[in-house]
């Protein structure tokens, strides 16, 4: 296969216990109907077409709360997927699911059915910020929940939020050092994005919640990134996917289509200043790793206007020998 796919199934609200503060899941999916074996079997058939993919893509089901739905449903959109998974179209599935929905038995059954990574909506490890939330679990779950995925042989996956009401830059950086600590396989980080008709919206428009914006977001997730690249785990995902209906309806928060490349561009700017503010103004060569050019220059070149109006005209070449994240200034 030439790169991984994920065959994405999005399972609609039923199902999930409460209703958080920032959550319209109707409005990120853009669903309201439940999926069916039907649509699972179609989901397949249309994107291995599409593709051209050989053995290798997953099923991912996304977007609730998978283990917490009718389980009769459950099982029926499981055997659906891993029929694919016997036949050799697919590798496995992947499952997304809340903290309090997964146990031994959860566990059991999913490995029946070809389930091979089970990603968490941990959101937060602060018990404070998730009672605001209305989360209605706990960071003690998220940690059982993680230790009983792992347990039972599946990729774990952890996703957390920033920005939501209640929280600081030092809760989620203390949030990301707690996840790191239970060693997940992947990573998703999710700034918060209100969307109207939520619990965050209300708080918003009474002024009870003032929701961070892009370049707050971005200045704290380029710190988040290199934390868990650095410990060895893989971010699959930072900012909420485009299309769905959150440009539609989202009515504050930090949403953005390339939010990943501008945090990307944000570490590169932050280490190369680190070296520069050493430095008079003037001209320099900075050297970055190996298709790092763009990420160092930023997004439409903002990282180059950026040091221009500080009185630094830089020049960026390609050094092999620098790891990512790394900068050398000349």
């Amino acid at each position: 296969m030439s790169g991984h796919i994920n065959i994405g199934l999005f399972v609609v609200h039923k199902g999930c216990p409460n209703m958080c503060s920032f959550c319209n899941q109707r409005q990120i999916t853009g669903e309201e109907r439940e999926i069916t074996p039907a649509d699972v079997d179609l989901a397949v058939r249309t994107s291995l077409a599409s593709s051209g993919a050989e053995a290798g893509a997953e099923i991912a089901f996304f977007g609730g709360s998978f283990t917490m739905i009718d389980r009769g449903s459950m099982i029926s959109l499981l055997e659906a997927a891993y029929a694919h998974v016997k036949n050799g179209s697919v590798s496995g599935i992947r499952i997304s699911t809340r903290p309090d929905g997964i146990d031994d038995e959860i566990c059991a059954l999913l490995k029946q059915y070809g389930v091979t990574a089970v990603e968490l909506g941990a959101q937060s490890m602060d018990d404070r910020v998730l009672s605001l939330n209305r989360r209605g679990h706990t960071a003690k779950q998220v940690e059982d929940a993680s230790e009983c995925i792992k347990k039972h042989g599946f990729e774990l996956g952890l996703q957390m939020m920033t920005g939501l009401y209640g929280s600081t830059d030092e809760d989620s950086i203390e949030t990301a050092s707690k996840i790191i600590a239970l060693s997940p396989g992947t990573v998703r980080i999710y700034p918060t994005v209100v969307l109207r008709g939520t619990e965050l919206d209300r708080l918003m428009q009474e002024g009870s919640f003032i929701p961070r914006d892009v370049e707050q977001s971005v200045e704290l997730c380029s710190k988040l990134i290199p934390m868990f690249e650095n410990a060895g785990i893989k971010v699959i995902r930072v900012g909420l996917h485009s299309g769905g209906g959150v440009e539609e309806n989202m009515t504050g928060g930090a949403y953005h289509p390339a939010f990943r490349e501008l945090c990307e561009g944000r570490i590169y700017r932050n280490a190369a200043e680190k070296e520069l503010n050493a430095l008079p103004r003037g001209g320099y060569t900075v050297a970055v790793g190996r298709g790092m050019v763009s990420r160092m220059a930023g997004q439409r070149k903002c990282n180059l206007a950026y040091f221009e109006s500080k009185g630094y005209s830089l020049r960026i070449v390609q050094d092999e020998s620098l790891k990512k994240y790394e900068v050398k200034v000349r």
